[in-house]
C-alpha cells in the first residue's frame, strides 16, 4: 500500500507539466475598425465649384489662358 501510493505521488509529479493557456507564441489581436464619416456636404461641393468657375471666368479675362 505504502509503494503504491509513493508510485502514485511520483507518477503524478513526474507526469504533471506547468499549466499555460494555449501556445507560448505571442496572441493575435484584432486591429480596432475605426469608421469616418467621409460624405461631404452638398453646400461645401457647390461652393468650391462657384468660385472655381468665378476664378476661371476672371483668369480668362485677363489673359491668363
Amino acid at each position: 500500500m505504502k509503494t503504491r501510493t509513493v508510485a502514485v505521488i511520483y507518477t503524478a509529479i513526474f507526469l504533471s507539466t506547468s499549466a499555460h493557456a494555449g501556445s507560448l507564441s505571442d496572441p493575435v489581436v484584432e486591429p480596432e475598425v475605426i469608421v469616418a464619416e467621409t460624405e461631404q456636404s452638398s453646400e461645401d461641393v457647390q461652393g468650391l465649384l462657384a468660385a472655381l468657375a468665378v476664378m476661371t471666368i476672371v483668369l480668362g479675362a485677363a489673359g491668363a489662358f
